[in-house]
């Protein structure tokens, strides 16, 4: 039998698994936070039976052949890929994995979902990744590699120089907007004093400037006084 022929039988049986756990609610719930992919893409598997099928049910081999075919059908398929991509130990193939899986995710959650432990541990190696990412024209591989800065280089591996790239990208894409303000908002409650000055200097465009100060004036971290300073920097839009 064929590596292909294999491969397609462990993606069958994947799915078979997957439709055992649907809850049809939770489909309907989940496709009201995805609506910029089909319904009948998503199978309905709640978050924690997803991560636990693909720790404990799926063996080495199967894990393999299953990331080796894409792309996928299902949601479910791309987060099952995203996690077990998520306990690898070898950095250099967790990133050989994501450049293979990254072009074809097409929605936030199965973006968002997804941050390889390896990471960690190897920020000095990661870093020429993601700003190889950032420079991606797939516009969740851009999404993934801003999210990666926010996640792994905002506090002891802070440098002023990533604020530059990223107050730097302009996209007309909702996603990736989202994505710079929600880096900047998380920037800001980490780093208030270095961020403020890209606030007040308007360097974002000025949906995403406003995006970011909404989502300070909304997190805990950000205190009262800060808040009052970033109320007075917000812009109105362009008509």
């Amino acid at each position: 039998m064929t590596d292909s022929n294999l491969s397609g039988i462990v993606g069958k049986s994947i799915k078979n698994d997957l439709f055992a756990l649907q809850d049809k609610k939770y489909k309907e719930f989940q496709s009201k936070l995805i609506p910029n992919i089909s319904p009948d893409t998503i199978i309905g598997v709640r978050t924690p039976a997803l991560r636990k099928y693909a720790k404990e049910s799926l063996g080495i081999l199967d894990a393999e052949l299953f990331m080796d075919v894409l792309p996928h059908e299902y949601f479910e398929e791309y987060a099952i890929h995203g996690f077990l991509i998520e306990n690898l130990k070898d950095f250099d193939e967790v990133i050989r994995r994501l450049d293979a899986l990254l072009p074809y995710i097409d929605n936030w959650a199965n973006c968002d979902q997804l941050t390889p432990k390896v990471f960690k541990k190897n920020t000095e190696k990661l870093l020429p990744h993601v700003m190889r990412w950032i420079e991606s024209d797939f516009i969740y591989m851009k999404r993934f590699g801003i999210r990666m800065l926010m996640c792994f280089y905002l506090d002891e591996k802070f440098d002023v120089i990533f604020l530059d790239t990223v107050s730097q990208i302009r996209s007309d894409e909702y996603y990736i907007k989202m994505m710079v303000a929600w880096y900047f908002a998380t920037a800001l409650s980490k780093q208030f004093d270095d961020v403020l000055p890209y606030i007040k200097e308007r360097k974002l465009d000025v949906w995403t400037h406003n995006k970011a100060i909404q989502k300070s004036i909304e997190s805990y971290r950000i205190t009262a006084e800060q808040k009052e300073v970033l109320r007075r920097l917000k812009t109105k839009p362009i008509k």
